[in-house]
């Protein structure tokens, strides 16, 4: 199969033990071979199949290499980007549909906001999965789970003399300036870790805004690209970026040996993402094919012993992924996702007014 990239101008989550194990017995495809189903052995689709997606080239490379063995004659062009600006395309789109899938930045505290721009349509394997993972909305098909993380460049941490486990570590002066998050009017990445500040500090509570406020006041830096709150905290830029552990995990897996992922002590948490067919998908049966292997426990379980950096909702997908820690060394919350939802506009009104205030 051939790959064209082009690039943009620029996971209620429930814990998940028992749903799937991060350290489950590996596939007999142990990553090295392509997974195939009933339903993905035809090998007669052909032609194009254009891809939206915000997930890391690490991920979209692992998904191309198996997908492409099922499908050697479907040609796949990437676009690139981030949530907010994948969707907003879709929607420019909307009257001459250019993509076919969007992977990626869909989660399952979104609601219908995005019911006019995608198919309602969601795959056979919806019926293996657990409640917490079924589709929220009757389109968003749910494969694989984002949980937050601070991402730590532990040589810049040492010089400071700090030891960072948790947020209350963020507000210490000596980090001003240094910490970095997107921006979570556009990035799923930023927006699940202002939910996740919501879920522990309190829901739209005193607290929450008090240290949210704290935290701009400590200079934190905003910026456009999610993937800047993992690779720049490695390249020394930042000492700590909030993130999401498969983006920070893939700079494990490449070999860094200066970071390190910090699940906050005071409680960590995620969205169930997904993937979904762009509603008048141009190569749909192509879309399909891909949004089948994608929720199959073949597909899951090959791309989960791939890639090593992210945690699928299928429990029928048996891998080992060895860049993320067990559950149990980790302090779950569990977040309301119906408040998320219905309060996430406000949420995110409000976070504007006081950037504003505090910036300028």
């Amino acid at each position: 199969m051939k790959k064209l990239i082009a690039t943009m101008l620029c996971l209620s989550f429930l814990m998940f033990v028992g749903c799937g194990s991060v350290s489950g017995p590996a596939s007999s495809s142990g990553g090295t071979a392509p997974a195939e189903t009933s339903e993905q052995s035809d090998k007669s689709l052909s032609g194009p199949l254009i891809l939206y997606s915000s997930m890391t080239e690490n991920d979209l490379d692992n998904l191309l290499k198996g997908f492409g063995e099922l499908y050697p004659d479907i040609e796949i062009e990437v676009v690139n980007g981030s949530a907010g600006e994948l969707t907003a395309r879709i929607a420019a789109e909307a009257g001459n549909p250019q993509g076919d899938v969007m992977w990626g930045g869909l989660n399952s505290g979104d609601g219908d906001i995005y019911s006019d721009i995608f198919e309602h349509w969601v795959t056979e394997y919806e019926a293996d999965l657990p409640d917490a993972y079924k589709s929220p909305n009757g389109y968003y098909n749910m494969d694989h789970l984002s949980t937050i993380v601070f991402c730590v460049n532990t040589d810049l941490e040492k010089e400071l003399g700090l030891d960072i486990t948790g947020y209350s570590d963020l507000l210490d002066p000596k980090l001003k300036g240094k910490i970095v998050l997107s921006d979570p009017n556009s990035s799923s990445a930023a927006w699940n870790n202002l939910a996740n500040i919501m879920t522990v500090f309190g829901e739209d509570s005193d607290e929450a805004w008090d240290y949210i406020e704290k935290l701009l006041r400590n200079d934190i830096v905003i910026s456009t690209s999610s993937s800047v709150c993992f690779k720049a905290v490695a390249d020394g830029e930042y000492v700590v970026g909030l993130t999401y552990e498969d983006g920070a995990s893939t700079l494990l897996k490449a070999g860094a040996t200066n970071i390190k992922m910090v699940y906050p002590e005071e409680g960590a948490s995620g969205f169930a993402f997904g993937c979904a067919i762009v509603k008048g998908a141009p190569h749909m049966e192509a879309a399909k094919a891909m949004v089948n292997y994608l929720m199959s426990p073949e597909g899951q379980a090959y791309l989960g012993n791939a890639l090593g950096t992210l945690r699928f909702t299928n429990p029928k997908a048996k891998y080992v992924s060895p860049y993320l820690p067990d559950d149990s060394e980790i302090n779950w919350v569990i977040r309301d996702n119906n408040w998320l939802r219905n309060n996430k506009e406000n949420i995110l009104k409000k976070w504007n007014e006081l950037y504003t205030k505090i910036r300028g």
